[in-house]
Formats: structure tokens, sequence, C-alpha cells
């Protein structure tokens, strides 16, 4: 299909953006195509920074190359919108027209200092990442706020460094997302490790300014590290006053379309309207870039909007997930042990789909996929 006239806009240098552009190149559009984006470090894959870049396994973010794909690129943070003139105004004041729009702008780390405290650091962007690491270096004493994915992976990078690291959640380890069950197991192998857990059961503030600390409970903790690991909030003031967005992000149906017509969005921004909220994970990013690519083509997408797969480490393992969350109640052990850190495990869910968790298990992901798919229970 050739759409050599319509000028194809995407904002946000994001995984959900990059695929955006890259899908609808292969899916035949030969117009005008120009991507918005903040990042100085361009597109890079930020699953990786938590994990390998962080902990020194690798030195950069592996970033990707856009320059087959004949794109105008701006540097720039997209400012506003007018859905009216269909037009994308960027901070620096350059208006960008557009016939289809897709937001893959992302989202930010949430940051919970409070006006005018400095020093609170978070990891979201490599720049983060660079900022971060000699911190880790240089320290011997740790405090993590947010026990969810991010969390637990600085606290290994924290681990291999042998810095004694203290983790600040109101829930156990990874709870609300993969059960009590793994919650346990995971908290288990942490403190194996020397991690200690605190359960905050009142709101955390930082503490000194610059930060030197954390304050929960009356309490006032002090390290040479303090990093925020207390989720994000999706990158969505440029679109106030258009009706795209709302104080959960953009929602989305299945075509990843918007509110509006000629508007799309995908990646962490987004939410499906039939779900139960985002899932800012790096498989979802992928599938919806691809469906809003298609979508703003007036094509049949090649996959779904959503892929339920994703991989985190905790001290010592890796974890790898296919299917949905949150997981409820014991699994079924169908190899392996979790209590020597390396099983593989199955979840029934009520509505017949199945989840399949490689716990400290080498499994390629392709197998995980076709066990979820074989051993889901038919509904009638």
């Amino acid at each position: 299909m050739s759409s050599s006239g319509r000028r194809i806009v995407v904002v946000g240098d994001s995984i959900a953006g990059c695929t955006a552009a890259r899908e609808l190149r292969a899916r035949g559009h030969d117009g005008p195509l120009t991507m918005i984006g903040a990042d100085a470090d361009g597109c890079y894959a930020r699953p990786p920074l938590s994990k390998h870049v962080l902990k020194g396994e690798a030195a950069e973010a592996e970033t990707w190359d856009l320059s087959d794909l004949d794109i105008t690129t701006i540097a720039d943070r997209a400012a506003s919108v007018d859905t009216e003139t269909h037009t994308v105004a960027t901070a620096a004041g350059t208006d960008v027209p557009y016939d289809s729009l897709i937001v893959a702008t992302g989202a930010a780390a949430r940051r919970i200092a409070l006006p005018g405290q400095t020093g609170e650091t978070v990891l979201r962007t490599f720049d983060d990442v660079r900022a971060l690491r000699p911190k880790l270096d240089a320290a011997r004493t740790a405090i993590v706020v947010g026990a969810g994915f991010l969390g637990m992976e600085v606290t290994s990078a924290c681990v291999a460094r042998g810095i004694a690291v203290t983790v600040v959640d109101v829930d156990p380890p990874l709870k609300r997302l993969l059960g009590t069950y793994l919650s346990d197991a995971i908290a288990a192998r942490a403190e194996a490790a020397s991690v200690q857990f605190l359960r905050a059961e009142s709101p955390v503030s930082l503490a000194g300014n610059p930060v030197t600390g954390i304050e929960v409970a009356g309490r006032t903790l002090d390290a040479d590290l303090v990093v925020t690991c207390a989720g994000d909030v999706p990158e969505t003031e440029w679109l106030d006053g258009t009706g795209i967005a709302d104080a959960r992000g953009v929602a989305i149906d299945e075509r990843c379309a918007t509110a509006l017509p000629d508007v799309f969005a995908a990646g962490d921004v987004a939410y499906s309207r039939s779900g139960s909220g985002r899932a800012p994970f790096w498989s979802n990013a992928v599938a919806q870039g691809k469906v809003a690519a298609a979508s703003a083509l007036g094509l049949e997408p090649t996959c779904a909007p959503t892929d339920d797969y994703f991989w985190t480490e905790i001290p010592g393992l890796s974890i790898k997930v296919v299917g949905p969350l949150p997981l409820q109640g014991e699994p079924t052990v169908l190899e392996g042990s979790v209590d020597d850190g390396s099983a593989l495990l199955q979840w029934n869910h009520e509505d017949g789909r199945t989840t399949i968790v490689a716990y400290g298990m080498k499994k390629a992901v392709g197998l995980l996929r076709r066990l979820a798919r074989d051993n889901a229970i038919p509904t009638t």
C-alpha cells in the first residue's frame, strides 16, 4: 500500500516509537516520516540498563540505527499538539504537521523528593545510569525505595558490588505482580545475599538536602546511596487539553487508536481501555508499536497489542515470565525446585490462560510461549 502523501509523525524515541517507525516502512509507508525525541542519547534499549549496563556487564546502552528508514529526526521535546490543525509544537518552537500521529513518549521515573530537595537518584535513562554507576562504585551502604522489578534489579547491582542494601516498600518484593509464593522465594534468596527488607506502613520520604537517607514511620535511616524506584509516570503533559490523555495515560483500543481520529499511542504512555491499566513491559511496547503503525496506515496489524512476556533479575538468578499477571496461589512445578533456585512453574488462571515462569532456569522464550499456549485450559 502506497502512502506517499501521508505525513506521519512519531513523538517519542522510545522502543515503541522506534518499533512503530520501522514497522511503518516495513508495511509500505513511503511518505514523510518524522520522529520527535528528547533523549540526548537517541534510540536505545532501556531494559538492559538496570541489568547489564548498571552492573557493568555492558559499558554502553544498546543503540538502534534508524538511518536506513529515511526519517526526519527532531531532537527536541514535544510541547503541545493542536488536534484541529494537526500540528505538534516542540519546545524550541518548531511546528510539525501530521496526518497521522503516534504517541510514544513513554514514562518518566516517579520522584518522591520534596520541592527544592536535591540529590534524588532515579533510574530511567542511560544518562541516569551514567550518574548512578560511580555512586555505586563509591557506596558501602544503600537504600532502595521500592521492591518492584526495577528496585530488585538495582538491589542485584548493589549485591554484585558487595554493598549492604536495604529495600523499603509497603509490600514484600514483587508481591503485587508475582504473588506470595514467588515473593517469599525472592525475599528468602535476597536475604541469603544479605539484603534487608523494611516494610513501610506509612509513606517514605527522603531525608537531607541533598538526600542522605529516608524518613519512614518516624525513623531516619542514612546510607551512602539512596535510589528511588517508586514506579513511573506517563509522559502526557504535552497532551494537556486535547482529550487524548487522562491521569492514567493515553487510553487505546485493540488497534492502539485513541479517543481522537488519526491519533494512535503505544508503549509505556498507553493503557488499554478494556484492561486493568498500563503494563509497562518491553514486549508490550514492541507489540503496540507494530499495531499503532499498521493502524496509522489503515492496515490490519500482524499481532495483538499485548505480549505477556518479561524478564527480570534478583540477586543470583533471572526470572522469565510468559503469561498474564498477577499470579495467585501456588503453581504446578513442572521441573526443578524453587528452593534450589532452578524451577519451571505453571499457573492456571480462572479465564483459562496459563502463565509459565522460568525461575533461575535457562529456558528459551519460544519454549515458554509454547508451554503457555499448549497448557492453557479451553473455556466454554
